[in-house]
């Protein structure tokens, strides 16, 4: 990252793009009545938010650049910290949930990290460092909560009469 605004841009993306996926897994939940992963999702939602807030106060009075979503650093195809799709299944248990959440909050961590560790410029190294550790502090909570669950039984997503698609 090369100027502040820049990075502040992708860390404002970066915890919107969580929020929102987060929300999406929990309305799917919802929707196949699992609602205690429903709430996990929610949960992590709300996370998402409070740090995007934080990160916008910290860009008040700061000229923040527009970066065409197809310019943003990214390490992949999707903004680190976000769910991927796939990884939601209308069966899956808590610990599913968990592990989901976890791995987001993993790539979320190693970008900050990362960011830390490459840019030249303090300002920036310090705020990538901050989040970072604030990342680290929800994979700590996760890892918590994931001692809570045990791995699911083999075979969990098997479904005898599966929901019907219709196109």
């Amino acid at each position: 990252m090369d100027t502040l605004g820049e990075f502040l841009v992708h860390a404002i993306t970066l915890e919107d793009e969580s929020a929102q996926r987060f929300d999406e897994l929990a309305d799917v939940m919802e929707v196949h009545h699992n609602s205690e992963v429903a709430g996990l999702f929610q949960r992590m939602a709300h996370y998402s938010r409070l740090h995007l807030a934080d990160i916008k106060r910290q860009a008040e009075g700061k000229e923040l650049p527009h970066i065409p979503p197809w310019e943003l650093k990214w390490p992949d195809d999707e903004a680190p910290e976000t769910v991927a799709h796939e990884e939601g299944h209308y069966l899956m248990t808590a610990y599913h949930a968990l592990r989901a959440a976890l791995r987001s909050e993993r790539t979320g961590h190693a970008f900050y990290a990362g960011v830390a560790r490459d840019t030249q410029d303090p300002e920036i190294r310090k705020l990538a460092s901050e989040f970072a550790a604030e990342e680290a502090e929800h994979i700590a909570l996760l890892e918590q909560w994931l001692l809570k669950y045990p791995p699911p039984r083999e075979g969990w997503d098997e479904d005898l009469d599966p929901p019907a698609v219709v196109d």
